[in-house]
């Protein structure tokens, strides 16, 4: 199966030791060599870099490494594929324009039983069940963007759609979900299986951290400073450092903003 890395924050930070990590997963310490992708928030748009290739064999991954934007909403997929070709087409993340934000999926599982009842707009480009139950699922977001009148719809109606879908996906096989619209990553756990093996693990692993730095006071001087804070959450397939990550459950949903869980269920 495939893996994903994501992580939000409150201030733009580099996500190069995770990326390097999960690029050492996609070839050089798992069977993942079927292609990889990174996005990058910036606002309501996003950078997406792919390749169908092994990351850990990958020029432009070190590249990323060394050079890689600062971003507060980064989704990342390795791939080991099972529908669909190795190309370009069917390399996550995909990403898709809905409400003039840039709206981001990475899915790790199969969904051998996936029926989608009509995708509206939304034509998938390759052939993986992973584009077409995005397609499916900005399908469902789209009456909520629409009636938005251009506005951000609220987090808890987004969280609702996306946990219906997640929902659906969990009956069609295998739904390891993260979805942003580049206000708020979306998360849904459900389980995982390794190659040629018959043991179930849990889905995805989340790592919160939550810090303030004191800064001088300078109020004398006539310069105010603000508290320098840092939020940070990281949602991955597998724990990528020695801190305690914890597992999602089978059906739980996060909705994070800002570095912050600020919404949890289960479906």
């Amino acid at each position: 199966m495939c893996e994903l890395f994501a992580m939000s924050s409150l201030m733009p930070t580099n996500v190069s030791f995770s990326l390097n990590a999960l690029a050492r997963h996609g070839g050089a310490e798992g069977p993942h060599r079927d292609g990889w992708g990174v996005a990058y928030y910036a606002d309501r748009d996003v950078v997406v870099l792919r390749e169908p290739r092994a990351a850990s064999e990958s020029e432009l991954v070190r590249f990323i490494e060394r050079h890689g934007p600062s971003s507060d909403l980064v989704i990342s997929h390795i791939r080991f594929a099972s529908f669909g070709d190795v190309a370009l087409r069917n390399t996550q993340p995909f990403a898709r324009e809905l409400g003039g934000r840039r709206h981001v999926f990475a899915h790790n599982g199969d969904l051998p039983d996936l029926v989608c009842r009509g995708a509206g707009c939304f034509t998938p480009i390759g052939e993986t069940d992973s584009e077409k139950a995005f397609c499916h699922l900005l399908a469902s977001m789209t009456p909520l963007w629409r009636d938005a009148g251009g506005e951000l719809p609220p987090l808890s109606a987004r969280l609702r759609v996306f946990s219906a879908f997640a929902a659906d996906m969990r009956h069609a096989g295998t739904a390891n979900i993260i979805y942003s619209d580049s206000d708020a990553l979306f998360v849904h756990g459900h389980r995982r299986t390794l190659p040629n093996s018959d043991r179930v693990l849990r889905g995805l692993y989340v790592l919160a951290r939550n810090c303030k730095e004191p800064v001088p006071d300078m109020s004398d001087s006539g310069v105010e400073l603000v508290t320098a804070r840092q939020a940070l959450t990281l949602v991955a397939s597998v724990p990528l450092t020695v801190e305690n990550w914890q597992p999602l459950a089978d059906g739980e949903v996060l909705a994070i903003r800002s570095g912050l869980i600020e919404q949890r269920l289960t479906t």
